[in-house]
């Protein structure tokens, strides 16, 4: 059995390496886990699911896989969002969960992403377990839908409910509803669709939705909100004169936006105001945690609250596992996953989302001001991903020790003072520029981050990682 999980569950091509009779494989390995690591005679799990296509059909599969081992399993009752998935592990004292989605990959993708009783993704070492099971012969168990459902071992339910009542104990909605103005929202087609939407429905915010109905091909675009994937919320956000734009990914753990002046708000920048809200305007402290390819901003901002901050490689599972551990204040990746202390370890663009509006209601002015004020603090700070599409999935290890005998001195007009290799290879640059080139772990792509003090010198580093990436591909 090839299945092998990236850094956030199994994805894979569907009809290719995701079908049924692998679904089925994997949801049997996964019962063979929880049997093992669960001591308990009554274990449960909750399964929900995207808005991709025969993700309703795969969750149920999995769900009577479960049930044909005796677990019993809470099944959504529509597609929903992971952070909403991962909220009603917690609610309910479940031993976990399994979420299927591919999240932000290409439409032609499904995956599952495995949950623990925390609502944080699964280890990997936890996956690792799980793949073991893969490699036993023995046929999958399973039973119909309808007899799990009349043993009381699959029941429907809908997680909207407890987990927007947790969204009031973790968002000031006065001071949401003390300045509304008017927001955009694209939700990709995905499962985040209409959920910001009805939240806000008594703050007095105006809100119109784009992409909201159902469509498994994300309109041909990738559901990552991103830039070129938003210029149908920027145009909209530019001749509707709203006051921002947000947008969630396919499975709502990710978030992005466009200011007013139809500028893209980077996950980098979200995080970095998230921060500076919390500490100077709700007086909090606390250790914060950002992937290996975050910007720098956060590490001036930490130096300037004197707060810890902690470094990971790109994967939630290794913010959940710091956030289980420590005080946590704020944890997040460059990819737009994000969450907060007292919020279930997971990105969150639906929380984000609505933070966002939180700290734009509680100044009293733009989107743009505040980010230009930003960048006035901790800045300047340009920032690029690009990402190479490559025959075949690269092998991280070898590539970042190729890499890493033969280093240059210099990157354009950067001097390079130090590398690291804890995920992929970071050329750390002087004056606070940086270049990362690491391979996906969920597809076959090369990506390149970099951040500079300038827009010149943040394409020089884009070029050169664009020559390694060629050498390598």
């Amino acid at each position: 059995m090839s299945i092998h999980f990236g850094t956030d569950g199994w994805r894979a091509v569907i009809s290719e390496e995701f079908t049924f009779a692998n679904v089925r494989l994997v949801a049997q390995a996964i019962a063979d886990w929880i049997g093992e690591s669960i001591d308990h005679s009554q274990r449960t799990m909750v399964v929900g699911y995207d808005t991709r296509f025969l993700s309703d059909r795969y969750a149920a599969e999995v769900a009577q896989v479960l049930a044909a081992n005796g677990i019993q399993v809470y099944l959504t009752r529509q597609d929903t969002p992971t952070p909403v998935v991962s909220h009603a592990i917690r609610h309910l004292g479940a031993d976990g969960g399994v979420m299927v989605t591919a999240s932000h990959n290409p439409p032609r993708y499904n995956g599952l992403k495995l949950k623990v009783a925390s609502g944080g993704s699964a280890s990997g070492a936890d996956c690792k377990r799980v793949e073991k099971y893969l490699q036993r012969e023995s046929a999958p168990r399973t039973m119909e839908f309808a007899a799990a459902e009349h043993h009381g071992l699959i029941r429907r339910f809908d997680p909207v409910p407890a987990y927007s009542a947790h969204l009031e104990t973790m968002l000031n909605c006065d001071t949401i509803a003390s300045h509304p103005g008017r927001v955009a929202i694209d939700s990709m087609h995905g499962a985040g669709r209409g959920h910001i939407q009805t939240w806000l429905q008594s703050t007095g915010w105006e809100v119109e939705e784009i992409h909201s109905e159902l469509n498994p091909g994300f309109g041909g675009f990738h559901p990552e909100p991103i830039m070129p994937h938003l210029q149908a919320l920027q145009k909209m956000v530019l001749a509707g004169r709203f006051s921002l734009g947000l947008a969630t990914d396919g499975d709502a753990d990710r978030i992005g936006a466009i200011d007013e002046r139809g500028r893209f708000v980077s996950p980098q920048s979200i995080f970095a105001l998230a921060l500076r809200y919390l500490v100077e305007d709700r007086n909090l402290r606390g250790t914060v945690v950002r992937s290996i390819s975050m910007t720098n901003m956060i590490d001036r901002l930490c130096a300037r609250y004197r707060l810890p901050i902690v470094e990971t490689p790109v994967g939630f599972s290794h913010i959940a596992k710091l956030m289980a551990d420590h005080d946590v204040l704020i944890g997040g990746e460059e990819s737009g996953g994000i969450t907060l202390r007292g919020h279930v370890p997971v990105g969150d663009g639906i929380l984000l989302g609505l933070l966002l509006l939180e700290i734009v209601s509680s100044y009293g002015t733009t989107l743009a001001e505040l980010l230009d004020d930003l960048q006035a603090t901790v800045g300047p700070a340009f920032y690029a991903r690009q990402d190479l599409t490559v025959p075949i999935q690269i092998n991280k290890h070898s590539m970042t020790e190729r890499l890493s005998q033969n280093v240059p001195q210099r990157i354009g007009e950067f001097v390079v003072e130090h590398i690291q290799l804890n995920d992929g290879l970071k050329y750390l640059l002087r004056n606070g520029a940086w270049l990362l080139i690491r391979p996906s772990g969920t597809e076959p792509v090369l990506r390149i981050y970099a951040e500079a003090p300038e827009q010149s010198g943040l394409s020089s580093l884009l070029d050169y990682g664009r020559s390694i990436a060629a050498s390598v591909a």
